[in-house]
């Protein structure tokens, strides 16, 4: 039976067995033997939908929620942690620089016809073009947050200092003095300079975020202008890289890679790259390249400074090399308060050039750096950044203060006076300010006012790294990689061009009040050659007297006059004969 029931079940289904019944082939006792179910196994459909609800049930209860509100929770806090300590183990190994920072860029189509912009292959001759999307923005720590709350609030309601300062009449000539001198300039304590800073960062007008591009293999598509480390824009590029939107992508040096400093040309040690990816408020920066100056060091610097605000100075490998000769500091890093940043692999020959990288490229180099101070190196700083920062910043609601030249105002006049003075080829300036004048260059005039001048003296810049001082400083660099070295004739071409789309300008004040913070020395063969010869004057001594000798004293012997006779004779001194009165001569007789 037992066979037979196994043979129905396993033979037909439950319709074939009732047929049968029906036809008297089976026994309806001997259709089915019941099976003992499995401990294991739950008992049907109705043993399930008995679990389902009690778990139900079970997950309903406040407590058991909240159980599992904490589970999560402590889950996602565990993911963070690890996910924290893998970042922290990255810094710590001994992982290149590519794979410590990621590469935030993202590929553009190409902007040469016929060409792919992105290329698997690293060792092809076509150019990858990928556009870099650094961070710009600078934002306050909670620390300084408050303690900028407080004091920002407490110093708007006083009175500034100077509003009754009168700028003094210049002083009388001095002959003994030809040139310029500096001009008095009214500044606040530091204490309050440090509390007039602004709360938040200036709005950028119309342009909001700026990307630069990044060339593998930089293409040149024409026969002038540009380099391998500020790329090759075309004159197209150049034009609509002046039309101001809301997001751009312009060439802004480093163009073959997105983290300027890093196999880029301009290379910095990857340990000084982190120390420059830090976030400053305040910096002050110079450089010296080619062993051109001496380093200066900066005095009156406040404790609030000295505490807050770090000094960076560039040097290339020839002035790193004479400073060990020298022996100008024993830490290598840091002489005075300069903190010593060397750079290899400098892009060009001509070390003044190399020197325009960090004074227009500093938003590139210090990314998370909201204000910058930047001083050739021939300068010395003997005022606190703070104080200066509130008198040429702060205080006119300005992004970009530069002074103005002592003497020129007019371009064509600056051309002039560098063709005169051999600072750069004479044929190169001519045809610069040839391109410029096609462009609409004119001679400065009152016309331009406000405008107060078409030169500057561009030692000192003082800036807010916002998105339209960035852009500016990006476009006066790739003017000076097209054309010349000197920035001082591109200048004025680059602001009214931005200045024409957006309400934006720049703070040009007096040149005597930027002799005020900074005091001028000369350069270091000039310095050199005077040492040199106020050495020789020192050590200079008077020849000995001759020896001593036997003073012979010689009897004094009247000379006579010689006999003459004949021709040779002369007649002498007449004596007058003296007459003897008639009266006299009758008493002796």
């Amino acid at each position: 039976m037992t066979g037979v029931s196994l043979g129905l079940r396993t033979s037909g289904s439950y319709g074939s067995l009732q047929q049968q019944i029906q036809n008297g082939g089976l026994q309806p006792q001997n259709l089915y033997i019941p099976r003992r179910p499995s401990k294991t196994s739950l008992n049907g459909s109705k043993e399930k939908e008995r679990f389902f609800t009690k778990i139900f049930r079970f997950l309903s209860r406040k407590k058991v929620g909240m159980l599992i509100l904490v589970v999560f929770a402590l889950l996602a806090f565990m993911t963070g942690f690890f996910t924290v300590n893998k970042e922290v183990d990255l810094n710590s190994s001994g992982l290149g620089f590519d794979a410590r920072y990621p590469n935030k860029s993202y590929g553009v189509p190409s902007l040469f016809p016929g060409e792919e912009s992105m290329q698997s292959n690293s060792n092809s001759m076509n150019n990858k073009i990928i556009v870099c999307d650094e961070n710009t923005s600078w934002a306050p720590s909670p620390f300084d947050a408050s303690a900028t709350v407080n004091t920002s609030s407490a110093a708007s309601f006083l009175p500034h200092p100077c509003r009754d300062f009168a700028f003094p009449p210049p002083p009388p000539g001095d002959r003994r003095r030809i040139g310029p001198r500096p001009c008095p300039v009214c500044y606040v304590p530091v204490e309050q300079a440090v509390a007039r800073k602004p709360r938040f960062s200036s709005a950028s007008p119309v342009l909001r975020h700026l990307t630069y591009f990044s060339e593998e293999n930089p293409l040149k598509s024409e026969p002038h202008g540009g380099s391998e480390f500020g790329g090759y824009p075309s004159l197209k590029e150049r034009n609509d890289s002046f039309n101001i939107k809301e997001s751009m992508s312009v060439h802004c040096g480093f163009v073959k890679g997105c983290r300027p400093g890093y196999q880029t040309g301009f290379d910095i040690d990857v340990a000084d790259l982190r120390v420059l990816a830090q976030s400053y408020e305040v910096i002050v920066a110079s450089a010296i390249f080619g062993n051109y100056d001496v380093i200066q060091q900066p005095r009156n610097i406040g404790e609030t400074a000295r505490n807050n605000v770090p000094f960076f100075m560039f040097i290339d490998e020839e002035t790193e090399a004479y400073m060990k000769n020298t022996s100008l500091s024993e830490n290598e890093k840091q002489v005075g308060l300069w903190r010593i940043i060397v750079v290899r692999n400098v892009p060009y020959a001509d070390a003044r050039r190399n020197g325009k990288v960090p004074k227009l490229l500093l938003h590139r180099l210090f990314p998370n750096t909201r204000y910058s101070i930047w001083i050739d190196g021939k300068l010395q700083l003997v005022v606190d950044p703070y104080q200066i920062l509130e008198r040429f910043l702060w205080r006119q609601n300005a992004t970009f203060a530069i002074s103005r030249h002592y003497t020129r105002f007019d371009v064509f006049e600056e051309a002039e006076a560098n063709k005169a003075a051999g600072k750069y080829d004479n044929v190169s300036i001519d045809h610069q300010i040839e391109f410029y004048k096609q462009e609409g260059l004119t001679p400065y005039t009152a016309a331009k006012l406000p405008i107060t001048s078409d030169v500057p003296e561009g030692c000192v810049i003082i800036r807010e790294h916002i998105a339209i001082t960035n852009l500016f400083s990006c476009l006066w660099f790739n003017e000076v990689d097209r054309f010349t070295a000197r920035d001082q004739l591109s200048f004025s071409t680059v602001r009214d061009k931005i200045v024409s789309q957006v309400n934006w300008s720049i703070n040009m004040f007096l040149d005597c009040e930027r002799r005020n913070f900074v005091i001028q020395a000369y350069h270091r063969d000039l310095l050199e050659r005077r040492a040199h010869m106020a050495a020789v004057v020192r050590h200079y001594s008077p020849p000995p007297p001759p020896p001593a000798a036997t003073i012979v004293v010689e009897k004094f012997v009247p000379k006579t006059r010689p006999i003459r006779h004949g021709r040779d004779k002369r007649p002498g001194p007449r004596r007058r004969r003296k007459v003897v009165p008639k009266h006299r001569e009758n008493s002796f007789i």
